[in-house]
């Protein structure tokens, strides 16, 4: 039997919750080196620092800004706080934005990048460990910020997002066409 639509928000709500209890026990725990959080963005399994990180937040509505990049999806007022939206699957790939799917998410930068810039995922995959990762050979195509690559135990290749470098990218930074 399928669960009614309160059930399944409060079982989403309850999980959101969870995963950011320990994003945070994560950030500032003794053990924090090696947890990232692992997101699909463009298909690929990819990898966020934890501490480039603020929260996952469900979609938003956006305004449109005119005369920007396409992978520049407007603003939001998440929390109070007018926040661009990027989607980095369409800005590293240079292709359209995806439609709106029900697993997507925003994940809002660090305060600490001092950017106030969320970037859309397709999904939340949880949290993962690098040590249980093998590195891989460096992606020298890639840009700068996603050059580390690695293998889990079941031959899934993840890459990993220097957020910190992307936000001082020229490219980035310029939205306005």
């Amino acid at each position: 039997m399928e669960a009614s639509m309160p059930e399944r928000r409060s079982r989403l709500r309850q999980y959101q919750v969870q995963l950011l209890e320990r994003m945070q026990a994560a950030k500032t725990g003794p053990a924090s080196t090696g947890r990232e959080l692992g997101v699909m963005i463009g298909g690929r399994h990819c990898l966020l620092d934890l501490t480039q990180i603020s929260e996952i937040v469900p979609l938003q509505a956006l305004t449109p800004v005119p005369l920007t990049q396409p992978w520049y999806l407007g603003l939001a007022n998440i929390r109070g706080q007018l926040t661009g939206v990027v989607e980095l699957a369409s800005y590293l790939h240079g292709q359209l934005p995806a439609p709106t799917a029900s697993g997507q998410r925003d994940i809002t930068l660090s305060p600490a990048l001092k950017l106030h810039c969320a970037v859309r995922v397709e999904a939340v995959l949880g949290l993962r460990y690098l040590a249980d990762m093998v590195a891989q050979d460096d992606a020298a195509q890639a840009p700068q910020w996603c050059r580390q690559q690695f293998e889990d135990s079941e031959g899934c290749r993840w890459n990993r997002l220097d957020l910190a470098q992307l936000v001082r990218e020229p490219g980035f930074l310029q939205v306005g066409l």
